[in-house]
């Protein structure tokens, strides 16, 4: 428990002091502490590995997080033990929050659109590059993609592991940035999810040199408020859906949260379709 509570404390210092306002700072702080507080206590051995590794390569952020520790004075309060993606909690009926944000769900200008854009059902997916389930599920994703042509997927990403997920994260958005049609950000998801180790915004910026995007471009647009904007509409519309792990899918207007399998997705994909005729 000690190890979530320092990860956590990690989290919202970087993610908040990449906030630009100080009262969207402490909003971020309040949503974000809670989200991953439940998210950690559900996976102490996942998190423990993603510490180690970057303790090792960063000792410097021990004094930082005892600091941050010290400041608000986080204090432990026991797990309430949420259900791990990979036992996929049942949709749970948001219908009226589902449709009272499905402006930024499914059209949001912050968001990453594949498939087809005018489908029947649009799957929104709230992932994290340091995510062991998310890597497990990218298949899933892809293979929807390619088998289903009245899907919409909508990507949202949603870091919640730690500082290298809030990196990949911001480099992911710029790559949205500069490619309208998605395809090079989809190449570039694909290689990064696809990567064994841990996200870095190093290892992003790899990825995005490998799918030839314009990595000057990138260092540039990671300071726009295009990045800051993206991650505090997701973290808001997360936290308003009750998503606080990831994977976490939003089809239709039901919200699951879980690496439920391709069978899963397909079943709430075809009770989605049913729904609309």
């Amino acid at each position: 428990m000690r190890l979530v509570v320092l990860f956590s404390a990690a989290i919202s210092a970087a993610l908040v002091a990449a906030a630009p306002r100080p009262g969207q700072a402490q909003d971020l702080r309040s949503q974000i502490e809670e989200i991953v507080k439940d998210y950690l206590a559900g996976h102490p051995d996942e998190v423990g590995q993603i510490a180690k590794d970057y303790f090792v390569k960063h000792p410097e952020a021990v004094g930082q997080i005892l600091a941050e520790l010290l400041k608000h004075r986080v204090a432990s309060t026991g797990g309430t033990g949420s259900v791990p993606p990979s036992i996929s909690k049942p949709a749970v009926d948001r219908s009226s929050v589902v449709s009272s944000n499905a402006k930024l769900l499914f059209d949001s200008s912050h968001q990453v659109t594949l498939g087809n854009p005018h489908g029947k059902v649009t799957l929104v997916e709230f992932f994290d590059y340091n995510c062991g389930f998310c890597k497990r599920a990218l298949p899933d994703t892809l293979a929807l993609l390619k088998g289903d042509p009245d899907l919409k997927v909508v990507l949202k990403e949603f870091p919640i592991l730690g500082p290298g997920s809030v990196e990949a994260a911001r480099v992911a958005i710029a790559v949205r940035m500069q490619d309208g049609s998605g395809e090079k950000y989809l190449a570039f998801h694909k290689e990064l999810l696809g990567n064994p180790g841990p996200a870095s915004k190093e290892k992003a910026l790899d990825v995005a040199k490998d799918q030839g995007l314009d990595i000057i471009r990138i260092e540039k647009d990671l300071a726009s408020g295009e990045v800051e904007q993206t991650l505090a509409e997701n973290m808001k519309l997360a936290s308003a859906l009750g998503i606080s792990g990831t994977p976490g899918y939003v089809i239709g207007k039901d919200v699951v949260v879980g690496a439920i399998g391709l069978m899963g997705l397909e079943q709430h994909i075809k009770t989605a379709e049913g729904s609309t005729h």
